[in-house]
């Protein structure tokens, strides 16, 4: 967690694909869930595959058990879903939000990606939280939207964090989005083993990360079949 009397000011940042609280055990837990993002002590966490796969989508990690831990959920779902395309935006502590917005990307199969506006101790904070597609060609395409989505916008510092779905260590993500800093790649996928950097984390040059991982404890090896990553964030 954040602490208000260091210089600078510390923001921790966090990502999980939460594989609908169903576990590497093939049991849906939720409360499991909640006991790796509490652990995780983050001060915003995009999730995805937040949602489950059919209409409505309810949530398949309840909010109303979301907030009973202290979280607020960023409004981008229906009145059972959690997020939007299963991707939704936690935030908890001495943050405020601003803005709110859905953006649809392009694929064969449906994806989004959410956007959420903070005021922080850091000052204006935005956020994408995003699960790009199975195939190469598409999630290219994507990237290309969301920066065609985020660059009329006002220069506010700007962090991305989802499942990129990309095994590479990262040249088409720097290609595709040359405007955003990819922190190196660690391996969260397959959670009991990790072999795949498909979690990632990338950032606007007007911030940088003191430090970042991979989260792997005990019960986030069976709680999904990612591990969380993080990242400690101050401005550039």
């Amino acid at each position: 967690m954040s602490d208000p009397g260091c210089a600078p000011f510390v923001l921790r940042i966090a990502s999980y694909n939460i594989q609908k609280c169903i576990g590497t055990d093939l049991r849906r837990k939720p409360a499991r869930v909640l006991k790796v993002l509490d652990a995780l002590q983050a001060d915003i966490v995009t999730l995805q595959e937040a949602d489950k796969r059919l209409p409505p989508r309810p949530a398949a990690l309840p909010a109303h058990l979301l907030l009973e831990h202290g979280w607020q959920v960023v409004p981008l779902g229906g009145a059972a879903s959690l997020g939007w395309h299963g991707n939704a935006i936690l935030f908890r502590g001495d943050i405020s939000l601003t803005l709110t917005q859905r953006l649809s990307l392009p694929g064969l199969e449906p994806r989004g990606a959410a956007l959420a506006e903070f005021d922080t101790p850091l000052g204006p904070l935005r956020v994408v939280g995003l699960h790009l597609g199975l195939i190469a060609q598409w999630r290219r395409r994507q990237l290309h939207m969301l920066m065609r989505q985020t660059a009329p916008r006002d220069p506010v510092p700007t962090i991305w964090a989802g499942d990129f779905n990309d095994w590479d260590r990262s040249p088409l993500l720097d290609r595709a989005a040359p405007a955003m800093n990819f922190l190196p790649a660690l391996p969260s996928f397959p959670a009991p083993a990790p072999l795949a950097p498909l979690d990632r984390i990338a950032l606007s040059p007007d911030l940088r990360a003191l430090r970042h991982g991979v989260h792997g404890i005990r019960p986030a090896k069976t709680a999904s079949d990612h591990l969380p990553l993080w990242a400690e964030i101050t401005r550039a």
